[in-house]
């Protein structure tokens, strides 16, 4: 499997909409640009550091939010 299809098979959740919300969001902290998880309320997990340039296109051109707010609720 080449590794664009490879990321779809992985990670295709993160850029698929349930309903009108969008569970994850590319959060641009000062140091790196993340994929967050709203629902858990911390950043996701990204196994293979490589496929992250790939995965941020498919997220910004199905509409997924990006922000250099953090997108979570407050912690505590």
């Amino acid at each position: 499997m080449s590794g664009r299809a490879q990321v779809a098979a992985d990670y295709g959740h993160f850029w698929q909409r349930d309903g009108s919300r969008c569970r994850w969001v590319i959060w641009h902290t000062a140091g790196d640009t993340l994929v967050f998880d709203t629902e858990t309320n911390c950043p996701a997990e990204i196994e293979d550091p490589a496929a992250l340039p790939e995965i941020l296109r498919r997220m910004r051109a199905a509409g997924v939010p990006e922000s250099d707010e953090y997108p979570g609720r407050p912690c505590g």
